[in-house]
């Protein structure tokens, strides 16, 4: 896995990551705290709101940028990005109502809603080998995992002395030394957008990929059985340790560690996993045990709890993140798949948008029910959310699905570059290729044998 790092820059955007990851996880224990501090027992619901707020940025910025991606130099997007990163994680100490809480949230995920699907995308281009971008894919995952574990812990030791308002420097900071190892590489160009006659660029190409390709339609129903998953997590952590459970603030960061260690675990062993098995063959199978562990911890909340709440906790959480982790690890090679290489841009930000829209559901779901009906009530009806999605992602991932497929274009002249290998028919020109939705296939064909017309 680890031999990826020999590549300098993907090195040193690996490292950037990682740094910018951990200063992200100080911010989301910081962000709990100031939660309760400010509203209570309430802090369900602000936490909710507040992370709504961020998936609404998510959604808007993202698609725009994935159009204007060509267009921008990589580096000097993700430079500027993180440098306004670094500056809203420096006020946030200085907050003192809720609703400036919302405004610099919105304004701190509009930049990440810039960054991430901008350096996703870099990435194909470093390693255009299969079996590199694999392992760079898991060890993008693995570090999400290591943030995960150990930030939190980070974080419990750094609350031992010093307030939780200074965790929003150590975010700062992590931004700062992201942008450092940005500047130190040189980033490869974006390859060549397609536009439209009109010469402005396919915004909507990325959303057309995902609607029009099957496995990415199933890709979608995944990310909000996972949606589901993580708000629980990320949104009533505080409340489950702090109310239910009668545990100090200090106990917040292991809850997090222990999803973030799931996570890990599945991450590591993913890569070999992968090169046995297809990416449907494990994907599926472990979305179903995310509204399984839901539903159990929806039966545990509903009972006075005992000694064995807080280890059963953490193995839910445990649970929850390994689960979480072979959803989302192997998705990337999903879109690699189904986008070629000048789509990609756009296809990993309309990932990022709507797979953020599901998180845009999940997130006031699980804060405003754990406030108005009570957390088993939130942890139930989440668990039924997660086992819809799993379930339409069974049915619309094909189970035979390959790349090559057999197509007609009835529509492009004889001389046309693309049909010059192609057969001629009654209905138009066939053959075959690895199969993306562009400008010349519009829609995807019925199966692997289909006639289907583009």
């Amino acid at each position: 896995m680890f031999a990826v790092l020999r590549n300098r820059t993907y090195r040193h955007l690996f490292t950037a990551q990682v740094v910018a990851l951990v200063g992200t996880g100080l911010a989301t224990v910081a962000l709990s705290l100031l939660a309760y501090d400010l509203a209570g027992a309430d802090a369900s619901a602000v936490l909710g709101t507040a992370l709504a707020i961020k998936m609404v940025a998510y959604v808007g910025i993202a698609p725009l940028v994935g159009a204007l991606a060509g267009r921008i130099p990589r580096r000097a997007l993700l430079v500027s990005m993180d440098l306004l990163r670094a500056g809203v994680a420096f006020s946030l100490p200085f907050v003192t109502q809720v609703w400036q809480v919302y405004v610099l949230i919105f304004l701190l995920q509009c930049a990440s809603a810039a960054f991430t699907p901008a350096f996703q995308a870099t990435i194909p281009r470093l390693l255009p080998e299969e079996r590199d971008y694999t392992r760079a894919l898991s060890l993008s995952r693995l570090a999400y995992d290591l943030e995960s574990l150990f930030s939190p812990a980070l974080a419990a030791g750094l609350l031992t002395a010093i307030s939780y308002n200074w965790l929003f420097a150590g975010t700062a900071l992590g931004f700062l030394a992201s942008a450092t190892l940005v500047v130190s590489v040189l980033l490869p160009a974006p390859a060549p957008v397609e536009r439209t006659g009109s010469g402005r660029p396919k915004a909507s190409m990325g959303a057309r990929l995902f609607f029009a390709t099957p496995r990415l339609r199933a890709l979608l129903c995944l990310d909000l059985a996972v949606a589901a998953g993580g708000a629980m997590v990320t949104v009533n952590t505080v409340v489950l340790v702090r109310d239910s459970l009668h545990r100090s603030a200090g106990d917040i960061p292991w809850a997090l560690g222990a999803f973030g260690g799931g996570s890990m675990a599945a991450a590591l062993l993913l890569p070999r996993l992968l090169d046995r098995a297809g990416d449907r063959a494990l994907m599926l199978p472990a979305a179903f045990v995310l509204p399984g562990v839901l539903a159990a911890l929806s039966l545990g909340t509903a009972v006075a709890p005992g000694r064995w709440a807080w280890p059963a906790l953490l193995a839910a959480w445990a649970l929850l993140g390994a689960a979480s982790s072979v959803v989302l690890t192997p998705s990337a090679r999903l879109l690699r798949r189904s986008a070629t290489a000048a789509d990609l841009p756009a296809a990993f930000a309309a990932r990022f948008s709507l797979s953020h829209g599901c998180w845009l559901l999940s997130y006031p779901l699980a804060g405003s029910l754990a406030v108005w009906a009570g957390l088993s009530t939130a942890a139930g009806a989440l668990a039924g959310v997660s086992l819809a999605a799993a379930v339409a992602a069974v049915v619309l991932w094909p189970r035979r699905d390959p790349g090559h497929l057999g197509h007609v274009h009835s529509a492009l002249p004889a001389g046309h570059p693309h049909v010059r290998d192609a057969v001629a028919t009654g209905a138009g020109w066939w053959h075959g290729h690895d199969y993306r939705i562009d400008a010349l296939h519009t829609r995807w064909p019925a199966s692997a044998r289909s006639s289907a017309k583009v």
